[in-house]
Formats: C-alpha cells, structure tokens, sequence
C-alpha cells in the first residue's frame, strides 16, 4: 500500500499579473497576512504528511530557498534583542524533519516540464503537486485539502484531481474534465481537456492547484510534444495516463482563493485576516465602516 511522502512545488513562473510587485520576488512569496503564499502550501503538505518538498525553481527565485533556510543573522539579531516570540517563528517556519529540494527548471515549458523535472527526485512512488497560487482554506476542524486528497488515495490508489465548479464563461482558463459517478465527491474522470472554449467544454467541472499522481504520469510527460500555449501540458499527461489506468476527480471541502489574480489576492487576504487571532477582532471592527 502506497502513502504520499513526497510533493512537487512547481514555483517557477514569472508571476507576469503582478507586475511590478513580483519584478524582483517570486509571486509565491506574497504575504497573506504574515505569511507567503509558498509557506501555507508548505504547510498544507506537512499536515498530510509530506516529508521530502521538491521545488521547481527559476531565474530570481532565490528568496524561496532563503526562506526555508536558516537565517543565522536574523536569529542572532531576534536573540541578542530578547525577541524570543519572534525567533520562535523564524525558526519553525518549516519542521526539522522536513527535506526541501530545489531543482531548477532552465526552460519554462509549462505545468508538464516542471512536474517532470522532479521525477529524478520523486522516482518510482506516487506524489503530490500544489500550486501555491491556489491558496485553500477550510472551515474549523476540516483537515485541509491535501490531507483530505491524501486520506483517499490510501484507500483508491489511483491518481487524483481537486476540482471545483466555475461558471461557465471560465472554462477557457481551466482544465475541464467529464465524469462518472463513482462515490460521493468523488467520480471518475471520463475525458480532460485543457482551456476550452465555453462552447466546446465538456463541463464546467475544473482542475484546481491540487494534484495526487502515481509515478507512472513521467512516462506520458516525456512521450508529449507541446500542446497548448507551446508547453507541456499536465492536463496531456494525465488524458494519456487515463488510458492505462482509473483517474479520479475530488470535489473537496473547503474555499480556493486564485492568488494568481489581484481579486483572488485581495479575497484571500482580507479572509485571513479577518481570522488571524492577532488582527481580526481589530479587522472587523475596522471594515464595519465600509458596510
């Protein structure tokens, strides 16, 4: 019986929609609140219980991988000051027996390429891939949604997708897949296409950035040619990998904030903040003026 131990943090993008902001850091390092986007992914899979983070990285990414290091400097400064709430965080922003692993990625080529640059990595065992830009949340006392996915493969063993419903004018910026019914949330995926037209969709049923795959989806990524954009599709990958075996599609429980977009960025901010337990009493408080 497999488990998940390893999950791929494809990071190599130019984050283009946030422009200037993201001129000179990586998109994934924008606070929500008090942390960067790249820390809550990190954290969704520490809590399903993902040991080795695989980080596909690019060209000025560096503050990434800076910040999932030790800061001997900054710890120095917080302990000589007698900041010890704050070297406390500093120092647990990651687990101790977490492995982060960045590979670069030299050419960006799509979803595909980048998911496929870390099979020297993620080898023959089934793994996980989070887009930190899909930031999730989740109502008190749900598991959050990696967990959830990773719960369900220790049962299924067969690869799986987040999906939500969108409306039907936005399938053009998603993969879509068909179903057939299988269990409650979850279904087997049938066909997969990626960013139809509306009027060739085959639902309105869209991949979001939460992926459980077996090994076998490297083969099919390496076979592909270019499809859509000139990249390497995942969405290929997985529609030549359903030809050999059952893939599934999870309709999970919880909120998907897209902070690849500043409306998404603002939603998830303005959420977070209203439950982080520093700010949201103040934070309410302060937005009551705006109703």
């Amino acid at each position: 019986m497999s488990t998940i131990k390893k999950a791929v943090f494809p990071v190599a993008g130019l984050g283009s929609r946030f422009l200037p902001a993201t001129k000179a850091q990586p998109k994934e390092m924008l606070p929500i609140v008090d942390r960067p986007l790249i820390q809550y992914a990190v954290e969704e899979a520490v809590a399903a219980g993902i040991t080795d983070m695989v980080f596909i990285t690019g060209r000025n990414k560096r503050a990434i991988e800076d910040h999932f290091d030790k800061a001997y400097e900054l710890e120095t400064e917080l302990e000589a000051a007698g900041k010890e709430c704050l070297l406390e965080l500093v120092q647990n922003v990651i687990p101790k027996h977490i492995n982060c692993i960045f590979i670069r990625q030299s050419e960006m080529l799509g979803l595909g390429h980048a998911v496929l640059c870390a099979r020297p990595v993620v080898g023959n065992d089934p793994f996980a891939v989070l887009l930190a830009d899909d930031f999730m949340d989740v109502g008190p006392g749900q598991k959050l949604v990696l967990a959830q996915m990773t719960d369900i493969f220790a049962h299924e063993q067969s690869s799986m997708l987040a999906v939500q419903d969108v409306p039907h004018a936005e399938t053009k910026q998603y993969g879509i897949v068909s179903i057939d019914p299988y269990r409650p949330n979850l279904e087997k995926i049938n066909s997969i296409v990626e960013k139809p037209a509306p009027d060739q969709a085959p639902s309105t049923l869209a991949i979001v950035g939460r992926y459980v795959l077996t090994n076998a989806i490297f083969d099919h990524l390496e076979e592909l040619g270019k499809g859509a954009g000139g990249e390497i599709q995942l969405t290929d990958g997985i529609a030549a990998l359903m030809q050999h075996e059952r893939v599934l599609a999870y309709r999970y429980a919880g909120q998907r904030y897209d902070c690849g977009s500043k409306l998404g960025y603002l939603k998830a901010t303005l959420e977070m903040g209203l439950k982080h337990p520093e700010t949201g009493a103040a934070f309410a408080a302060y937005l009551k003026k705006f109703s």
